[in-house]
Order: structure tokens, then C-alpha cells, then sequence
């Protein structure tokens, strides 16, 4: 039975975390935790809404819950315990995490962890491969990714990711959330992206010695790109489309959109063009910018932030 409403959830905000085992849900949970929310972690979806409400009851306004594949997540319940919420006041914001399988086969072989869905067969003639697990908990989690925030934590240091679950749960509740994110494609595309786009197209600063070590975010090299017509071409082509789709995709009750800019190396010309529309959009919905290449190569940099 649905516990009866009460008023404090009109204060609560609550942070589901789910995703892929390994791809650093305990990171994101224990980085919310020293944000001052109370964790429950591995809930049953189906207590959620019980949950809330009695810690709700004892005063707690901040609230983060760790949601993975040992709970039988089904879609539907899920939908259900969030609208349920949201419909009694909550801020409810759900946080995907995902990795590539490579790179989650690398975690799990460093740790010598034992993936939690690695069980005997039907026929209980062996356990399943690390790869089969993986592949099988993705598949299960998938429909999740829809209902929330994805964060690809494919080669993120671990201080990264704390930084963008902290940046996620300060930012204002918002009907879209719009991200930003630079990459690199010798690096391959990002897991989870929902509009890629290439800029290896450009003139590339690389080639200038006086501009190599720089990067997108350094004076010369924004003098440098503002400079070149068909750079300002391309930014205002893409700020063009994303302008023309952003309604439908909010027709569709999403509530973020990733928007990927890629080059070659991930250092100039995708952080222009992501930092150039970050801002043409900063005044028109929350938003979010993100240099993954940038947060590898440990320049001391800001490499995320919410406009």
C-alpha cells in the first residue's frame, strides 16, 4: 500500500544511482554521501517510495539510493516509484553510470572482484563468463538509462567522476538538463552519447607549434578558432539543429539531452566548439560542460561545469 503523503517530501530531493557493476556506482554513492545525503545502498525498487517517506518523516530533506541488477530492476516499477514521488513534491533525478566492456573487464580483473551476476548456468554446468555477465546486466539495465542522466566512466579517473556527480547533484531542477561534452575519437566514441558530433573537419591548432601544448580553453587558441569563418559556421550550424530537435526531445518527458563534440586528439577544437555552445545555450536551460580528454591529461583544469 502507498504510504500516505506528507508534506516535508515537497523539500526532498532524492538521487537514484544505477548502472553497471564496475562502472563506479560506490564512487558516486560515497561522493554523495560527503554532499550531505543520506545513502541507502542495493534498495529494492520497490521500497523506494516507503523509504523516502519514513526517512522523509525524520527530517532527512537529501536522499541517495544505490539501485543495481541484484535488485530485479524492472522498468515499469521504476517509472512508477519515481512519478509516485514526483507527484507528492520530490525532486527526483535518477544518475546511470556505464563503462565500455573492455574497460569494465580491466576493473574487474585488477580488483579480483567477482562480477555479482557471474551465477551457474540453467543447466548448472558452469558460471558465466565475465564478458557474458556484463553483456547480461546491460542488457537488463538498458531501459533504466532512459529514465535518467548517463555518465560514461569509460577512462575517467576516479576524482573526475566525484567532481561530475557533485557538479549533478547541485544543479537546479530543471525539465532539460543539456550537457556538453568534448572527446576524443582516437580514444573512440563515448558509450552514451544522444547527438554526436565530428569537428576533426577544422583547421586544427595542433599543427601550430606555438599552439600544440595549448589547449581549447587557453586564450591563443580561442583567438585563434574565433578568428576562422568556418569554425563559426560550424558552431552555429549545430547550435541551428539543436535549437530546431531540443522541443521534441522534451516532448518525449527527457529530461537530458548529451550533446558530443569530437575531435582527433580532444584537446582544441572540441573544447572550443563544446565551450562555444555551452554558452549560447547557459541562458536558455540548465547546462553542463564536460572535456573528457581534457580530465586524462591533468593540466589543472576545470574540465566540468554548470552554466
Amino acid at each position: 500500500m502507498t504510504p500516505s503523503c506528507d508534506y516535508t517530501l515537497e523539500t526532498v530531493r532524492i538521487i537514484i544511482v544505477t548502472g553497471l557493476s564496475g562502472s563506479g556506482k560506490s564512487i558516486a554513492v560515497r561522493q554523495l554521501e560527503d554532499s550531505g545525503y543520506y545513502c541507502v545502498d542495493n534498495l529494492p525498487i520497490g521500497f523506494l517510495v516507503s523509504v523516502v517517506q519514513s526517512l522523509a518523516e525524520h527530517g532527512h530533506t537529501r536522499i541517495a539510493v544505490s539501485v543495481d541488477a541484484r535488485s530485479q530492476v524492472n522498468i515499469s516499477d521504476a517509472g512508477n516509484a519515481i512519478e509516485a514521488l514526483k507527484t507528492r513534491g520530490c525532486d527526483v533525478r535518477m544518475l546511470f553510470l556505464t563503462a565500455s566492456t573492455p574497460e569494465l573487464v580491466q576493473r574487474f580483473s585488477e580488483t579480483r572482484r567477482r562480477h555479482p551476476l557471474t551465477l551457474p548456468r540453467p543447466d548448472g554446468t558452469a558460471n558465466m563468463t565475465l564478458a557474458e555477465a556484463i553483456a547480461l546486466e546491460r542488457d537488463k539495465l538498458a531501459p533504466a538509462a532512459e529514465l535518467g542522466h548517463v555518465i560514461d566512466t569509460t577512462g575517467l579517473a576516479a576524482n573526475t567522476l566525484r567532481n561530475w556527480v557533485r557538479q549533478f547533484s547541485e544543479a537546479e531542477q530543471s525539465m532539460m538538463t543539456l550537457a556538453f561534452e568534448s572527446f576524443a575519437f582516437k580514444h573512440g566514441l563515448p558509450v552514451v552519447a544522444d547527438l554526436v558530433f565530428d569537428v576533426r573537419n577544422l583547421p586544427n591548432p595542433y599543427y601550430d607549434k606555438a599552439l600544440r601544448p595549448l589547449t581549447g580553453l587557453d586564450a591563443p587558441i580561442i583567438k585563434y578558432l574565433d578568428n576562422l569563418p568556418i569554425v563559426q559556421d560550424m558552431v552555429d550550424d549545430i547550435a541551428r539543429f539543436i535549437e530546431r530537435w531540443l522541443p521534441s526531445y522534451e516532448a518525449q518527458n527527457r529530461h537530458y539531452l548529451t550533446v558530443a563534440i569530437g575531435c582527433t586528439g580532444g584537446q582544441h577544437r572540441s573544447v572550443y566548439v563544446a565551450q562555444a555552445l555551452a554558452k549560447r545555450f547557459a541562458g536558455k536551460t540548465v547546462t553542463v560542460l564536460r572535456h573528457r580528454q581534457l580530465s586524462r591529461m591533468g593540466l589543472g583544469v576545470s574540465t566540468e561545469q554548470t552554466l
